[in-house]
């Protein structure tokens, strides 16, 4: 159980006015999640249609060189995807860093913010008694450490309620969808260095 502690109030306490940027955050995770795997296939890559269905004059009918024009069944796409497309959203680390301080005040705002001592020897059991004793048994639960080591992996591998993250790589998508984010001791002080640039201030609400 960890001794009581302060939470930042430049990290954990903000006035959060509107949520347009968490907004904007957050569809940045995602598309830069998003791979490009689909492909269609233009009128020179389907198979067939080398004889022109008819002869150019003369029928009443339209002119066709192809039948595997777009327009006519079984032809190729137009316009379709390549497979090339890239679906990255940039976000200034600023901007990015701000979101994520945002975030947590709302998590704090909404008592889901939690703080204990990562003690554990590769058992599930071990962090399971991390969550009980916060009384996080059946939460979706946001682990937040400085290092994943290999006993903290074998403790929350077995764990489906549990995402083991860094403290540097926390992301607005992970905080608003879970409901607790739990930080080690230690992760505190690296979440401080890292969105402040700064260490953590003895300031904020008591946990």
């Amino acid at each position: 159980m960890a001794d009581k502690v302060t939470l930042n109030k430049d990290i954990f306490s903000l006035e959060v006015e509107n949520h347009e940027l968490l907004k904007i955050a957050y569809d940045s995770y995602l598309a830069n999640s998003r791979s490009s795997h689909a492909k269609t296939l233009k009128r020179g890559e389907v198979s067939g249609g080398g004889k022109k269905p008819w002869k150019q004059k003369g029928t009443g009918r339209a002119r066709f060189g192809s039948t595997r024009n777009p327009i006519w069944r079984h032809g190729g796409v137009a316009f379709g995807r390549t497979g090339e497309e890239n679906f990255t959203k940039k976000l200034a680390k600023g901007s990015k860093k701000l979101a994520v301080r945002q975030a947590l005040s709302l998590k704090n705002a909404d008592k889901a913010v939690f703080v204990a001592d990562f003690k554990v020897s590769g058992k599930t059991k071990d962090f399971v008694k991390i969550l009980s004793d916060q009384k996080l048994e059946d939460k979706t639960i946001l682990a937040v450490t400085t290092e994943k080591t290999e006993e903290l992996l074998r403790s929350t591998d077995n764990l489906a309620n549990v995402k083991l993250v860094r403290a540097t790589y926390l992301n607005v998508f992970d905080i608003m969808n879970a409901d607790a984010v739990l930080f080690d001791q230690k992760a505190l002080e690296a979440t401080a260095t890292w969105l402040l640039g700064t260490e953590a201030k003895a300031e904020g609400k008591e946990k």
